[in-house]
């Protein structure tokens, strides 16, 4: 009797010990499930027609195709700006970057426009104990006195809105200072070589693209500045004296920066702690420079082969994820700051080549970078998370990156400040391709200040701007207009048909949207 009791207690008591541990289990995968890594990739200048998936047939694009294929992919889906600096600005704070003096495209001089005391994307990340970091281009200042001291560590920067590990260019790769900071200090800095940077003027003996074009091995075109300080055989805008040792070479970059992005991996794991990486890839914006390798590999230019590099980019970092067997728990984001532009200041056969193949970089949409018209912000955008997101979907919901931030606080359980102003909500559910909830309007900006547009259940509102139709050294349409413009998306993608005589009330209702919108205030 005394053994049958003993058998029965030794029975339920492992068991028992089971159950617990199955339950822990469960519960830690669970957890583990509901933490993801997170990895934005985040390309410039890239069109809505730039890749295959997106229906570009002189150009391949199979490692984001994959993406798209075993993910969701938008239709619709906005950048908050039509340049770089404000869009990024809105994604890392979740605000709109037109709220604020000094968020246009920045020099590489300029200061950190983030206010350090705010929320931020990685911030939210680092409450709920990820390892956070930024990789590639920044363009969003630093330091906060002028001028900046490029020799020593330069404070704040990354690390002060949130970012745990940082190896950034300061600024686009068309100007200086053309550098690497990791951790906020230049890479590779000679003491005895210190850096001074201008966008005055020249330094004495200092080698410019105006005064010596024989030294460059890509031509500029000389209406828009790129004749400055020369580095690696091109010559970019502005003037910088120093740091030879340190500067770039353009070929290399995105080796480079694809290391440095295994390693911050690799560092999140030996930390036993999940990851949110902001890798903002170099390409594909000017001066394309792709590796060797990728040269002459499209029929496109080296803007083409500008975009085989950046697939092969996005194709690297996935087998890289799979080999640590990490790609399952990854949540990944692919998307662009902007719309495209084939000229951007170097002469480099992007336009010759798309007239030859009949190629249109922002698809059907009219407009591109810096215009207000839909080329300008509607990008592409999809989202991958094996197990979550229903392979082989299309979403035609209407959404925006300024909405990462509170749809990623929702996922994570962390709250926002309820006294802090923010424009970022929770479209957590459309991002998963779980409703097909759009956004109740958005803003777009483009470039430099005024002439807002806004967009509302297909409808179209543009304020009046002055300003030229076309921008001739680009060759990108605007959308400016001394009058109030109303596009009907739902049947005028395009935006060829302007309805505002014709819907009075509409227009009105839309405007007087924007007005309230933009009364209303950060902090």
């Amino acid at each position: 009797m005394r053994r049958y009791f003993s058998f029965r207690f030794f029975f339920f008591s492992f068991f028992f010990f089971v159950l617990c541990f199955t339950k822990e289990m469960s519960f830690a995968q669970h957890r583990q499930s509901e933490r993801p890594n997170v990895l934005i990739l985040y390309t410039d200048d890239l069109g809505y027609g730039d890749l295959s998936c997106y229906g570009a047939e002189a150009i391949s694009t199979p490692h984001i195709d994959w993406l798209a294929r075993h993910g969701l992919k938008f239709t619709n889906a906005h950048c908050t700006a039509a340049t770089c600096t404000p869009s990024r600005y809105s994604i890392i704070s979740g605000r709109y970057a037109w709220r604020k003096q000094g968020t246009n495209i920045l020099p590489g001089t300029a200061n950190l426009i983030i206010d350090t005391n705010i929320t931020t994307l990685p911030k939210v990340f680092q409450r709920a104990g990820y390892f956070t970091g930024a990789i590639g281009k920044w363009h969003l200042g630093l330091g906060d006195k002028e001028p900046i001291d490029w020799n020593r560590k330069i404070i704040p920067g990354p690390k002060q809105v949130g970012f745990d590990y940082s190896f950034i260019f300061p600024a686009t790769l068309d100007r200086v200072p053309t550098v690497f900071l990791e951790d906020q200090k230049v890479v590779g800095l000679d003491t005895s070589d210190p850096i001074e940077v201008s966008y005055r003027h020249a330094f004495p003996d200092e080698l410019t693209g105006k005064d010596h074009p024989e030294l460059l091995k890509m031509k500029y075109d000389p209406r828009q500045g790129h004749d400055g300080h020369i580095v690696d055989g091109i010559s970019r805008i502005g003037f910088m004296e120093g740091g030879t040792r340190a500067q770039w070479s353009d070929e290399a970059i995105g080796y480079t920066l694809n290391s440095k992005v295994i390693g911050f991996i690799d560092s999140s794991l030996k930390m036993h702690k999940p990851f949110f990486l902001y890798y903002a890839i170099h390409d594909i914006h000017v001066p394309r420079m792709p590796a060797t390798v990728f040269k002459g590999e499209s029929d496109l230019g080296y803007r083409g082969d500008a975009i085989l590099e950046m697939d092969h980019t996005v194709g690297y970092i996935l087998q890289q994820l799979k080999l640590r067997h990490i790609l399952d728990n990854t949540l990944i984001i692919f998307s662009s700051d902007n719309g495209p532009v084939l000229n951007d200041g170097y002469l480099d056969q992007a336009v010759e080549t798309a007239q030859k193949e009949n190629y249109h970089p922002a698809g059907v949409l009219r407009g591109g970078k810096y215009s207000v018209l839909e080329g300008g912000t509607r990008i592409p955008f999809m989202v991958y998370w094996h197990g979550r997101i229903k392979p082989h979907t299309v979403s035609n919901a209407m959404v925006s990156q300024i909405d990462l931030m509170a749809s990623f606080a929702a996922m994570l359980h962390e709250k926002l400040p309820p006294d802090e102003f923010t424009d970022s909500r929770d479209y957590f559910s459309t991002f998963m391709g779980k409703s097909d909830k759009s956004r109740n309007f958005i803003v777009e900006q483009p470039a430099g200040r005024g002439g807002l547009a806004i967009v509302k259940d297909g409808w179209k509102y543009i304020t009046p701007r002055k300003g030229p139709v076309l921008m001739q050294d680009v060759n990108i349409e605007t959308g400016n207009s001394l009058e109030d413009q109303l596009y009907d998306l739902k049947d005028d993608i395009r935006e060829e048909h302007d309805l505002s005589d014709k819907y009075p009330g509409k227009t009105a209702e839309l405007k007087a949207l924007l007005k309230k919108v933009e009364a209303e205030s950060a902090p």
